[in-house]
């Protein structure tokens, strides 16, 4: 097993899979993240690109990680970018960490570059059966990000609807948690969705829904299940 976590922004592969990554990393299953636009060039109380990306390496670390990928696209106008480009770069990672696996955003996300990201995946997963060699997919799941999932509008877009729940307890959340407080200014005061309540109480729901203690949820969109 191969993880591959394919986001859009720095954070983003905490806030959705920080847990369950944790979890997996230390259960010895290689785990990398692939950051399209590493250097989130339009967020508001942004450090310096060096100071980001020492953060972004930080985070990693903090989940047991190995080396992010990281791709230098336009923030919040993945929308202008060539849609070829985006899926040949999520190829190329796919083909570098020999993922079989691949957690990304949902498709109904209210930031527009989630949405990118997640169209240009669901044409990537198709990689191994147009290029024959290439480690065969086994799973492409969709992760629910706090302060985008959760803030999209009834009727314009697929809903995430939960069908995978990976249980994390105590000592994941907190690495999680950790992790995000290697990025400067991302965390807010509660009742933010990225404060350190909103992380915990949605992993109390996701727990409670699954029967588990403490849970992170996926949207499955595409397994393989050898008999």
């Amino acid at each position: 097993m191969s993880i591959l976590v394919v986001v859009a922004h720095p954070d983003d592969e905490v806030l959705g899979f920080g847990a369950s990554g944790a979890l997996y990393a230390s259960r010895g299953v290689p785990v990398r993240a692939c950051i399209a636009v590493s250097k989130a060039a339009a967020r508001r109380q942004r450090p310096d690109t060096d100071k980001l990306t020492d953060d972004i390496h930080a985070a990693q670390q903090v989940l047991g990680f190995g080396r992010p990928i990281l791709g230098d696209f336009p923030n919040i106008q993945l929308n202008t970018i060539p849609h070829l480009e985006l899926v040949q770069f999520i190829e190329s990672a796919i083909r570098e960490t020999a993922a079989d696996t691949i957690v990304t955003h949902h498709a109904g996300d209210i930031n527009d570059d989630h949405r990118q990201v997640a169209r240009a995946c669901q044409a990537a997963a198709r990689l191994a059966q147009r290029s024959p060699g290439t480690l065969r997919l086994r799973s492409l799941m969709s992760m629910e990000v706090l302060s985008s999932t959760d803030w999209q509008f009834p009727g314009t877009a697929p809903v995430f609807t939960p069908t995978t729940f990976i249980e994390v307890g105590e000592q994941y959340l907190q690495r999680k948690i950790d992790a995000l407080g290697s990025y400067e200014a991302v965390m807010r005061p509660y009742p933010h969705p990225r404060s350190t309540e909103a992380l915990r109480a949605l992993a109390t729901v996701r727990g409670a829904q699954s029967g588990t203690y403490l849970a992170e949820a996926f949207e499955t969109s595409f397994r393989v299940v050898n008999p």
